[in-house]
């Protein structure tokens, strides 16, 4: 179980401040722990002690940045039942999800120790006209400055763990306020790099609310934000971030396209399209939100694929057999099904699904939604998908995107041409040929275009965000 309460951590020190945040559990809706709360002047005091932290972090090896990493591998090894339980209670997540998203954080962890000793420049000939004969050039990456870090509810390990794995690997400081609904993973990240040397405000690890943390965003001391969240929100921050480096992660409304080469194949289909649809309750910016199926295998696979969904476990998170728990909060849960209901007043049918009690929403799949409803226009961010046919794959690749947004497609297909094509035209930052967009793996580049974001997240790619470009030119002789 949980802690009765955490602190919040300001400059590498745990800081028992209040109790003031309450934690529910979101299956039973009971408090289920307490936590810290910072207010303005603790975020003030953390903004500073980086900046104080600048050149000790500039001058922390990158051996030794490699040797916090591995600790905290080892820790999140030895306490992997732990955190798998604190996420399961905080965002409500089936344990067998949190147990994977557990996985997921080690093996962020694990990249970024291996690239922390990789950061490497290059020489820069410069010798491209007489002018410049000898003279040489040389390209080094340093540390950007303090950066400002904001996490999200729905994957309050791995996320956060794609903002501090990669600071750490890159030697910079950093303020991470973790989403409110779920801050114990994070505090639990904090504990562990409390265990090592990191120089004295490298880190702090404030939970906060939005109307409170404004100076994660404004304050001109930080030099990055990196910030993971709903569309509104994030493209609001980059208006108010002034000068600093902006990089959002936002949201989604992904399709996968089923081609018509894919009769022999659809039970492995229709359970990676259940998986990506459904998996953690759709609550995922890269969950399955469109289903685009050939007209040659339409049947067939609305056949399967309704049964699947009929089959899936909804219930206790802790229960190993459930694949839907609750969604983040009964707020989310109404939200949504006045999505649904409005497609369903438009033309829609629910051919599977579609009960609402609470938090618990089922996995729902509908036929026949309209292109200008909410539903099918905005990130549903819950289990719900919809289905429709096509005949044409140009066609397909057209309607993937009249979307607003552009973070990841799925595409299954046999055809060479078709996967390249799809590479080609669609308008997202990642394209997956026979699996669903849900599907990332934590050292490959990810991001979004359009609505989705700025920027690519993966530990390599994170790590050159943080990092600047410093040019020494060398005369050889004079």
């Amino acid at each position: 179980m949980l802690n009765k309460t955490y602190p919040y951590y300001l400059a590498n020190e745990a800081v028992a401040a209040n109790t003031d945040l309450e934690v529910t559990d979101k299956f039973s809706g009971e408090v289920a722990t307490r936590v810290a709360m910072a207010d303005a002047a603790a975020i003030d005091k953390a903004i500073g002690f980086a900046v104080e932290a600048m050149p000790a972090m500039r001058a922390f090896a990158p051996f030794k940045r490699q040797a916090v990493l591995e600790h905290c591998v080892k820790r999140f090894r030895e306490r992997y039942d732990e955190l798998a339980l604190a996420l399961c209670i905080e965002a409500g997540k089936p344990i067998n999800d949190s147990k994977g998203e557990v996985t997921r954080l080690i093996d962020t962890f694990k990249v970024a120790a291996e690239e922390a000793v990789r950061i490497d420049g290059e020489i820069v000939n410069l010798q491209i006209s007489p002018r410049a004969n000898g003279y040489h050039g040389y390209v080094k990456r340093v540390p950007i400055g303090p950066c400002s870090f904001i996490s999200p509810f729905n994957f309050p390990l791995n996320l956060t763990a794609h903002k501090v794995a990669p600071a750490i690997a890159a030697g910079v400081p950093f303020v991470l306020k973790p989403a409110s609904r779920t801050p114990v993973g994070a505090l639990i990240m904090g504990e562990i790099l409390a265990e090592t040397d990191l120089p004295k405000g490298a880190f702090s690890i404030l939970p906060a609310h939005r109307d409170g943390a404004d100076l994660f965003t404004t304050d001109e001391r930080f030099k990055l934000l990196s910030f993971t969240g709903s569309p509104a929100v994030g493209w609001e921050l980059k208006k108010k971030a002034g000068k600093k480096k902006v990089i959002l992660e936002l949201g989604g409304n992904a399709a996968a396209i089923v081609d018509g080469d894919q009769g022999g194949k659809l039970d492995y289909v229709v359970d990676r399209l259940a998986f990506g649809a459904f998996y953690q309750s759709g609550q995922s910016c890269i969950g399955v939100q469109r289903i685009l199926v050939h007209a040659s295998i339409y049947d067939a696979l609305r056949e399967k694929l309704i049964a699947k969904i009929r089959s899936l476990v909804m219930g206790d998170p802790k229960d190993e057999k459930t694949f839907v728990g609750p969604m983040i909060s009964e707020s989310e849960s109404k939200r949504l099904a006045g999505w649904m209901e409005s497609a369903v007043q438009a033309g829609a049918t629910i051919v599977a699904g579609g009960k609402v009690d609470g938090a618990m929403f089922e996995a729902t799949l509908l036929e026949g939604v309209k292109r200008d409803t909410d539903l099918y226009r905005k990130e549903a961010f819950g289990p719900v998908a919809i289905l429709e046919r096509f005949d044409d794959f140009g066609a397909a690749l057209a309607t993937v995107n009249d979307s607003d947004f552009g973070l990841q497609a799925g595409v299954f297909t046999d055809s060479l041409a078709h996967a390249h094509r799809a590479w080609d035209e669609l308008e997202v930052g990642g394209v997956v040929i026979n699996d669903v967009p849900s599907f990332r793996v934590d050292n490959m580049p990810y991001g979004g275009v359009k609505d989705s974001g700025l920027g690519r997240e993966g530990v390599r790619y994170a790590i050159e965000d943080m990092t600047e470009l410093r040019l020494m030119v060398m005369r050889e002789t004079w």
